[in-house]
């Protein structure tokens, strides 16, 4: 599968970018529109655009982040405008918490939408974490010189907004468009490796173990209505065993951040199928392939993508 020219336009911590090699060999060879309902930076879906655009297909696009969608709204409505305001900052200390200070509901769409993109480019990591109160809370991060425009990559990226629905909201909006033949991808914030890990949420709710079983019931509905559903979540007993039943992959990881320089490096993550993938066909008896669904077995009929 080639590499296509549009990608994610804000960094985000546990984005697919560097995965997605290992991950495309699981995308469904057939099928009709796409869901994304854990958007985040949206690598997936940018891999996937020129395909999604010459199918014809829609994209329903969305996450539980207001600012994070508001700002791919505007990107899709609003681009040059966006382009010429987020010009304006400077990469500066004092600066970027002025800008941290502001309130969202104060800005009009194109203002909140440059003031996340430039919090983005410049704060720590390019994290997105909020406190309770639900203030964007990032430090200041230590760059040289960094790109906080980008105007070919927002442009292209506007072209591949033009056939998607974005909305802010909980994953269980996925459950109001996903028919049938649809693709979902989900990709929620992980469960923690440890206790003492807490990455797993963005939010001021934050994204908890009822969340995840949560999360799980929505699979199983997704799959009974002929969905092809394929998630991403780290490498623990719970996910596991929630998961039991599923089709499960282990693929390879990069962690990239942890406050400990040492714990950072290859780690192994799970992909979870909602289908069969090739190798597992090869596997199964006539009778486990008919469990799986005749229309998901043609859609694998090519083999595993490459």
């Amino acid at each position: 599968m080639s590499k296509y020219p549009s990608k994610p336009v804000i960094k985000w911590a546990g984005g697919k970018t560097r995965m997605l090699d290992q991950l495309s060999k699981y995308f469904p060879c057939e099928y009709l529109n796409y869901h994304e309902p854990f958007m985040g930076g949206g690598a997936v879906f940018f891999y996937l655009f020129a395909e999604i655009n010459n199918r014809k297909a829609k994209a329903y696009l969305s996450d539980s982040i207001e600012e994070i969608i508001n700002l791919y709204r505007v990107i899709r409505d609003d681009v040059e405008m966006l382009i010429t305001t987020a010009k304006n900052h400077v990469y500066d200390e004092k600066y970027y918490y002025n800008i941290r200070s502001q309130k969202p509901s104060e800005l009009c769409d194109v203002q909140r939408a440059s003031r996340i993109l430039y919090l983005n480019k410049t704060c720590f990591n390019g994290l997105y974490r909020v406190n309770s109160k639900g203030q964007f809370n990032v430090s200041f991060g230590d760059y040289n010189d960094p790109v906080i425009v980008n105007e070919e990559s927002l442009r292209s990226a506007s072209s591949a907004f033009q056939q998607a629905e974005l909305s802010a909201g909980d994953f269980e909006i996925v459950l109001e468009n996903a028919a049938a033949g649809d693709f979902v991808y989900l990709d929620p914030p992980y469960v923690p490796l440890s206790p003492t890990s807490n990455f797993t949420g963005y939010t001021a709710g934050s994204f908890g173990f009822a969340d995840h079983r949560r999360l799980r019931e929505v699979f199983g509905i997704l799959q009974a209505r002929g969905c092809y559903v394929m998630m991403s979540n780290s490498n623990t007993d719970f996910v596991r065993d929630l998961y039991r039943g599923c089709n499960t992959k282990t693929i390879n990881a990069t962690r990239a951040i942890n406050s400990v320089a040492t714990k950072r490096g290859a780690i192994k993550e799970l992909v979870i199928l909602s289908y069969p993938d090739s190798d597992t066909c090869q596997h199964l008896l006539p009778h486990q392939q008919y469990q799986f669904g005749s229309g998901i077995l043609q859609a694998f009929a090519g083999g595993v993508r490459r």
